[in-house]
């Protein structure tokens, strides 16, 4: 594993996200697609929860305490009880840079991590501290993905009567 590429990995996504949604406006970031899918501020309100309440935790205890019990997690539960959707984007995205520098900080300060060391998951089973990490970086991609394809929809919508085509299909 390399645990350095993967910790640059996420340091650059928290320069990457905001460039990412810096072209929406408003209500831009709060438009839903007729699937249900989350929205921009949606999806960036719940990497600031994955990051503190998710992959930094379960990753700090899985180094320290692999036996101890992991915190409960609902991503879909928060987006309605936490109210992303009445969250202001710019805020947002600045605090999920904010956190994500202090993963990255606690990320560079540990000495010879143990990457190898697991908690036992029930329904997943074991999961190191290594596939965490690369999870956790992973998880960042895929959510850029889903990010660029509500600003692929937004152009299709703005598009009118007329095709975007040209531009290519979408296959995600």
């Amino acid at each position: 594993m390399n645990a350095e590429n993967l910790i640059r990995r996420l340091d650059d996504f928290g320069r990457a996200l905001p460039a990412a949604v810096s072209v929406v406006t408003a209500d831009e970031a709060r438009w839903k697609p007729p699937s249900g899918a989350w929205s921009i501020l949606e999806i960036v309100c719940h990497l600031g929860d994955e990051e503190t309440d998710d992959f930094r935790t379960r990753l700090k205890l899985t180094l320290e305490s692999p036996n101890s019990v992991w915190p409960p997690i609902d991503p879909e539960g928060w987006a309605r009880e936490r109210g992303y959707l009445d969250r202001e984007l710019g805020p947002a995205v600045q605090s999920f840079v904010n956190e994500r520098r202090r993963s990255v900080d606690w990320l560079r300060s540990l000495k010879h991590p143990d990457w190898a060391r697991a908690h036992v998951h029930p329904k997943f089973g074991p999961i190191s501290a290594g596939s965490l990490l690369a999870s956790w970086a992973a998880h960042d991609a895929l959510h850029l993905r889903q990010i660029a394809k509500r600003l692929y929809e937004l152009a299709r919508l703005d598009a009118g009567e007329h095709k975007i085509d040209y531009a290519g299909e979408w296959r995600a």
